[in-house]
């Protein structure tokens, strides 16, 4: 059975072809999900001071950890019989922290050419390609993340392309394949790239080399996905008419359309069961491509860098469009130019949602400093936002721009148990994560070798001689 058929399976009924809308291709029969949480045990945090990742504050309070779920959050909590408790006083907590761009496993660590596997650099549109089947799970950096409290990431292609591949997103605790780290259930993004990367990259091969090349570009090939999802409507019809003819003389059954696996991924984005995430960093490319999705009737979920948002802020609150952003990185090439430190708080300030991410194997290693950062960097600048609310570029903000916002992203009953216990006050240079839960199990305990992950790539290596 083809791919995009497996997709259309109903998970019941001998397989027969669903008869209502596609199924959202998030995990797939063809490369599930096998991720298992660790086993855990019923956990109390007593009197922590809690950033709770959706814009609140509480001090001296008690955080209850059960089956995988935050299951209370308040003072004086009465724990199950049984339970762990661990005495937080003094010390911080957050949400996992989730990087919604990172390139973990498909350009991991040692950085060879042997490992770079991020571009599909072959043509502008490859979004029939998958990062998960580039990435490497023994990548050291899952664990240097884990240290710096990161439970989520999102893993996203270079930007070589217009049209780069589908992203996938990951539970940071490493299996033997990316299906054991693959977050149940979460919605693929499309990685798409305006500017100055695709243009500079296709030019002696036929393909872009301006801006206007590049919309031109995208506006073919989404032309093509709607003629392509066209087809599928009708056959989708034609298959239910066929079926509500049982039992009765009826017509020969319909024969599906070829099957084209990067139009698929596009048909997702149009259906809204794929989350478009587009690099880009000029506020008028931007603007360009609200409108590029205006005309094909989809919507962004986020732009990438995005180190002008601070000009168009409204308007990226009226269209509910995020904005990953970087601390302070600049001017390495022209289109970074124009930015300021104060970009998050000013997207913040205009009720859009800002977002810190890390784009980096070493910045994914202190997001909570990068957050730090642009946020003194607005309080200098005379935009005064509270800490909490501050904390939800990398909590629910994070989470809702991957479309997880229901289940990761804050504190609070009935989310999943991804919690960080810091040693102090996370907006501190000296805090350390002392604790990470990832469902309610320990990932990572900075006090316990025996929890401090180290991959196998590392195992048995001394690290402390060249060779």
């Amino acid at each position: 059975m083809r791919v995009a058929d497996i997709m259309r399976s109903a998970a019941a009924g001998m397989g027969a072809l669903l008869l209502a809308a596609p199924v959202v291709a998030t995990q797939s029969e063809v490369y599930p999900s096998t991720y298992a949480a660790m086993p855990s045990v019923p956990t109390v945090l007593r009197n922590a001071s809690l950033y709770d990742g959706a814009g609140g504050f509480q001090a001296r309070t008690d955080i209850l950890l059960v089956d995988g779920k935050v299951a209370g959050v308040g003072q004086g909590l009465t724990a199950p019989v049984g339970a762990r408790e661990i005495d937080a006083t003094g010390r911080f907590v957050t949400p996992g922290l989730i990087d919604v761009h990172s390139h973990l496993g498909v350009y991991p660590a040692p950085g060879l050419d042997a490992h770079s596997d991020g571009n599909e650099a072959v043509r502008p549109n490859t979004a029939d390609v998958w990062a998960e089947h580039s990435v490497w799970p023994q990548d050291p950096g899952f664990d240097r993340a884990l240290a710096g409290g990161v439970t989520t990431l999102q893993i996203l292609p270079g930007s070589a392309n217009l049209f780069g591949c589908r992203s996938v997103i990951l539970k940071n605790l490493v299996g033997r394949s990316v299906q054991d780290m693959k977050f149940p259930g979460a919605r693929y993004g499309l990685k798409m790239a305006c500017g100055e990367n695709p243009k500079r990259v296709y030019g002696d091969q036929g393909g872009p080399s301006t801006r206007m090349g590049n919309v031109a570009g995208y506006r073919i090939e989404f032309e093509k996905a709607v003629g392509y999802k066209r087809k599928w409507d009708e056959y989708d019809q034609k298959l239910r008419a066929y079926e509500e003819t049982r039992g009765r003389r009826r017509p020969e059954r319909p024969t599906p359309p070829d099957v084209d696996l990067r139009l698929e991924t596009l048909k997702g984005v149009l259906e809204g069961s794929i989350l478009p995430q587009i690099h880009c960093y000029r506020a008028d490319e931007m603007v360009i491509m609200l409108d590029l999705a205006r005309e094909f009737g989809f919507r962004i979920r986020q732009f990438h860098h995005a180190v002008e948002s601070y000009k168009i802020a409204d308007l990226l609150a009226r269209e509910e469009v995020c904005s990953a952003v970087w601390a302070d990185w600049w001017g390495f090439k022209i289109e970074a130019y124009d930015t300021v430190r104060e970009n998050a708080s000013l997207i913040d300030q205009a009720g859009a949602c800002a977002v810190i991410h890390s784009d980096s194997a070493v910045g994914i290693q202190r997001l909570n400093q990068e957050l730090a950062k642009t946020w003194a960097d607005g309080v200098n600048a005379g935009i005064v936002i509270e800490k909490a609310r501050a904390w939800r570029w990398l909590g629910i903000n994070a989470a809702r721009s991957i479309g997880l916002e229901d289940r990761i992203g804050s504190v609070e009953v009935g989310k999943n148990a991804d919690v960080v216990v810091w040693s102090r006050d996370p907006f501190s240079v000296y805090a350390q994560a002392d604790l990470v839960f990832i469902d309610g199990a320990v990932a990572f305990d900075r006090s316990d070798p025996a929890r401090r992950p180290r991959g196998d790539f590392e195992t048995g290596l001394d690290l402390g001689v060249g060779r």
